[in-house]
């Protein structure tokens, strides 16, 4: 039995990783962090009906021998580094604490491999916010750099020294570089699981308006379950690599803001305004990911449609809040 290490196995991707790779036989080990109640921080994996066979490890980012003592205590074959600070937003609120658990914490992680389990495969979750102000007009693993917030610093210091690990070290480190992708699982601070919260909110008349920010700004969003299984697969290659993940499909906020109103049988030009609290200090206005070398040398490709997506999404939060209201 493949065993595997997850930190951010809490999260939107840890839970849909963890699921995947139990279907596929392995024994799956996640890092906790105590500093939340386990209760809560559970929710996802219960969501998903996978928290009784997933094995919690103590352990944090920015301590590098609790990774250490849990890498030794798990033995994995595969150690996917899904752990950071996340939220665009919150990053120029917090810069130098995203920069410490977002790039220092990944440094931890891939160190803590180097010297407890040099054999295993390594996985890190590198982000398409690295590309910000496009050089580009569709982004691929060529494409250069060009950061515009806290995060996205600090997730390309996390990128390239796996890149370092691997050439200096002969590590199998590979990253994916990952477009937006989301479910109904998505955190409530992000703009889709906004969106689809809001609908539900104002279908169940618990809410009248739904305040955004810029509507104009486009991604190539995706289906999280999708996007684990392009992280599984890259560590299936005989040869450690860097892979752009996305749908190359560009959607507009305003857009995404249309399909789930109308999933709610809504017109959200009734409900959605512009608030200028929202908007960010440097905005990236288009991210649009080519997905061909994950094709071509994972056999990768998504399943689920951004319209499916947001259907599920919409569906999910307006259950969640019926159930409250009950």
């Amino acid at each position: 039995m493949p065993r595997a290490l997850i930190t951010g196995i809490t999260g939107q991707d840890g839970a849909y990783l963890s699921q995947l790779l139990l279907e596929k036989g392995y024994e799956v080990s996640g890092l906790l962090r105590r500093s939340a109640s386990a209760e809560v921080m559970g929710e996802r994996l219960r969501w998903l009906g996978v928290q009784d066979r997933v094995r919690m490890v103590d352990g944090d980012l920015m301590d590098l021998s609790s990774i250490i003592r849990a890498i030794q205590e798990v033995k994995p074959d595969e150690v996917y580094n899904l752990g950071a600070q996340s939220f665009v937003k919150t990053s120029w609120d917090q810069p130098l604490l995203t920069g410490n658990v977002t790039a220092m914490g990944a440094h931890n992680v891939i160190e803590a491999v180097r010297l407890a389990a040099p054999e295993a495969r390594f996985y890190q979750a590198s982000s398409s916010e690295m590309f910000g102000k496009i050089q580009q007009q569709q982004q691929s693993e060529k494409t250069p750099f060009y950061p515009r917030s806290p995060y996205a610093v600090a997730k390309l210091y996390a990128h390239w020294i796996t890149v370092n690990y691997r050439e200096s070290f002969g590590m199998h480190a590979s990253s994916g570089i990952l477009f937006n992708h989301e479910s109904p699982l998505r955190g409530i601070e992000f703009v889709t699981r906004k969106v689809t919260d809001g609908v539900a909110r104002i279908k169940l008349g618990l809410a009248k308006e739904l305040p955004m920010g810029n509507l104009d700004a486009t991604r190539d969003w995706g289906h999280a379950k999708d996007y684990v299984r392009a992280m599984w697969l890259m560590l299936q290659q005989e040869a450690p690599d860097d892979y752009v993940v996305a749908t190359g499909r560009t959607i507009s906020v305003r857009e995404m803001c249309r399909v789930a109103f109308a999933c709610a049988d809504l017109d959200y030009q009734d409900f959605v305004t512009v608030d200028a609290r929202f908007m960010r200090p440097a905005e990236v206005d288009v991210l649009h990911g080519d997905p061909a070398k994950a094709k071509a040398k994972l056999g990768w490709e998504p399943t689920i449609s951004f319209e499916q997506m947001m259907a599920e999404m919409v569906e999910a939060d307006i259950a969640r809040h019926q159930s409250r209201m009950r």
